[in-house]
């Protein structure tokens, strides 16, 4: 991550097991994409339920280039989230899915990318001494490019 992990706690004293936790939780996202620019994340207890007890809302917003994911794992939805570690974990769970989801998003993007870009011509005009040239392709129409668009410095 580029920015710092940052843990805020709500209606909560804050615990240092819990921030170890989180941390190491945050920690393995980069595992699922190094472009993971900021993280933080939100633990709240906010009331004491009659019959489950005290149950934890976990919120991570991730910010990666060009979009922001949002996970909030609400007490109701999950009676389990009376335990701060299972809303944590199945917080990070959603998040790790929805990182793995950018991913493929973005490869399919380049490689159809790529696959526009793929021209095939002859090289009508090279001028060594300032790393440019002209390629022609089929009708004669002539493409421009820089030897830093050339593979293996050819």
């Amino acid at each position: 991550m580029k920015i710092p992990l940052e843990i805020h706690f709500s209606d909560m004293p804050p615990s240092e097991a819990t921030e170890a936790y989180v941390r190491e939780r945050a920690a393995k996202l980069d595992k699922f994409s190094r472009r993971v620019v900021a993280c933080r994340v939100a633990i709240a207890a906010p009331h004491r339920h009659q019959r489950k007890g005290r149950l934890y809302n976990v919120r991570i917003d991730l910010t990666v280039p060009g979009k922001e994911i949002v996970v909030s794992r609400s007490p109701s939805a999950d009676a389990s989230h009376a335990d701060v570690y299972v809303a944590a974990r199945d917080a990070f769970r959603v998040v790790q899915r929805q990182l793995q989801d950018v991913g493929q998003r973005r490869s399919k993007n380049r490689a159809a990318h790529a696959e526009e870009v793929t021209l095939r011509g002859k090289v009508v005009r090279l001028e060594s001494d300032r790393g440019i040239g002209y390629i022609a392709d089929g009708d004669g129409t002539e493409v421009f490019f820089h030897r830093n668009a050339v593979r293996d410095n050819g």
